[in-house]
């Protein structure tokens, strides 16, 4: 396994990174593809995922084969192909439609710190995962999850607290995951160990 790094990313084989930035200790995994994106320090998706016009936050876990912001055709119009606004790929005279491409960098996912994303699992545009999320493997998710909730399905429903409300909301306020490296490494014992519970009444919040 490569030792991730706090000044780049480690970018496996394969991937195509197209306006995208990523913070300290990021991994991205083999055949990934990640476009119009900001990647959190710590966060990392394992191979084939597909990231685009999103903002992930730190701590961030995605499985192989997930989608996040996959892209949306119109359906307003006669045609819903990406004729309309590809166009230059058919004709010599035609442009691309630049009202489109940016209608669709403006509809960003946003992905808390410390979530889980599993296996396969696809995130539309303009949904938000709260910190502490959990998306189960295959799941569709087409609403906002709540901190803290973990979800499942298609089109993904809650199924149960990650955390109890007042654990997680304790959980938020501490921000452990805005705490420098060294901080981290001295608490990594009591990260393996303690229970949320047991975690907030050694480190406060």
């Amino acid at each position: 396994m490569a030792r991730l790094k706090p000044d780049a990313a480690v970018i496996h084989d394969g991937c195509t990174i197209t306006g995208s930035t990523f913070g300290a200790y990021v991994e991205i995994g083999a055949g990934s593809r990640v476009a119009h994106s900001e990647v959190g320090d710590y966060s990392y998706c394992d191979r084939y995922a597909d990231i685009a016009n999103a903002t992930v936050g730190k701590f961030a876990n995605i499985a192989s084969f997930v989608r996040i912001g996959a892209t949306d055709h119109p359906l307003h119009t006669a045609a819903c192909h990406h004729f309309l606004y590809r166009s230059d790929d058919y004709w010599d005279d035609a442009d691309r439609d630049p009202a489109f491409f940016a209608h669709r960098l403006s509809r960003r996912a946003a992905i808390g710190h410390d979530t889980w994303i599993g296996h396969g699992a696809m995130i539309k545009p303009e949904v938000t995962l709260g910190h502490g999320a959990v998306v189960a493997a295959g799941a569709v998710v087409t609403r906002d999850v709540a901190p803290y909730t973990i979800v499942a399905g298609t089109p993904a429903r809650p199924l149960r607290e990650r955390q109890p409300r007042a654990i997680a909301d304790r959980l938020i306020a501490l921000a452990w995951w805005d705490w420098p490296h060294d901080a981290l490494r001295a608490a990594l014992a009591d990260f393996r160990k303690l229970r949320a519970e047991a975690f907030l009444e050694k480190y406060g919040g």
